[in-house]
């Protein structure tokens, strides 16, 4: 990974990202571009060219001087920082700057689903991964090391994931020592045999450049596909959850609907998500 870029607002769930990306980037040798967006009243767009450039500057030297305190951390000496700041809270600039810096990764700190405004709202977490086709990833809390023992991909291993899963087990392999790719059968989702499974799987392997002896495969039955993610990953202790997103209908996987958006605003877990 050369990029890594984190999205802050100066928040405790900032730090927790500055410094989870802080680890990922001493490990890999990578750059942390570290990124704020200024909330632009629309007062600003409405004045004149030279109040707007007055505007503009105060609050960017107001960002800078954030920046200076933020940036004063023992965790981030040795690494090649670049702070960037951007006029406007469109959360899809992320994603945007993403691609046109050719970054590896998103590292995110998120609270889930709040009442008070700011980055780290679950919605705006959502509204990250929903555009972006950068994988990113979203931490509740400090982490107290990066080294993922055991990471759960939930698929449904259908056809057309094969390449976003293709890419997600490239990135998890740097991130973490074992991935698990689970198959969770619910009876809401056309409930599937064991057979039936078993064929599905053979037939996602078959098109796919993974080999199953170097893979973890495993199926679980439950009511939900949440409850089949939170049950499986804390039965085997897992470190991580990853999951594949469909960026038109926000935070959601294959499995559809917004079960993706309750796994991520719900678990403790790090979430890790790629793009179909």
């Amino acid at each position: 990974m050369k990029k890594i870029i984190v999205p802050v607002d100066f928040s405790k769930h900032s730090e927790y990202a500055l410094e989870t990306a802080a680890k990922l980037a001493k490990q890999h040798n990578s750059e942390l571009i570290v990124m704020h967006m200024l909330e632009m009243s629309e007062s600003i767009f409405s004045a004149s060219s030279s109040e707007r450039g007055e505007e503009n500057a105060f609050m960017l030297m107001v960002a800078n001087k954030k920046f200076e305190t933020f940036l004063d951390q023992p965790y981030l000496d040795g690494l090649t920082v670049t702070p960037m700041v951007k006029y406007h809270k469109v959360l899809k600039e992320v994603a945007e700057v993403a691609i046109d810096v050719n970054a590896d990764l998103i590292v995110m700190g998120s609270r889930g689903h709040s009442d008070h405004d700011g980055i780290f709202t679950g919605s705006n977490t959502e509204k990250v991964v929903r555009y972006s086709s950068t994988p990113v990833l979203v931490v509740k809390s400090k982490l107290d090391t990066i080294d993922f023992n055991h990471i759960v991909l939930a698929t449904d291993f259908s056809e057309k994931s094969v390449p976003a899963v293709e890419n997600a087990v490239s990135l998890l392999s740097k991130l973490g020592k074992k991935t698990t790719l689970l198959h969770i059968n619910s009876p809401n989702l056309s409930f599937l045999s064991t057979d039936e499974i078993d064929e599905k799987i053979s037939n996602f392997l078959e098109h796919s450049k993974l080999n199953e002896s170097d893979l973890s495969i495993a199926r679980i039955c439950d009511h939900n596909i949440e409850d089949g993610v939170a049950s499986f990953s804390n039965r085997e202790q897992a470190d991580a959850i990853a999951m594949i997103t469909h960026g038109r209908k926000g935070l959601s996987h294959f499995f559809g609907g917004s079960i993706s958006e309750d796994v991520v605003n719900h678990t403790k877990l790090p979430v890790i998500t790629f793009k179909l």
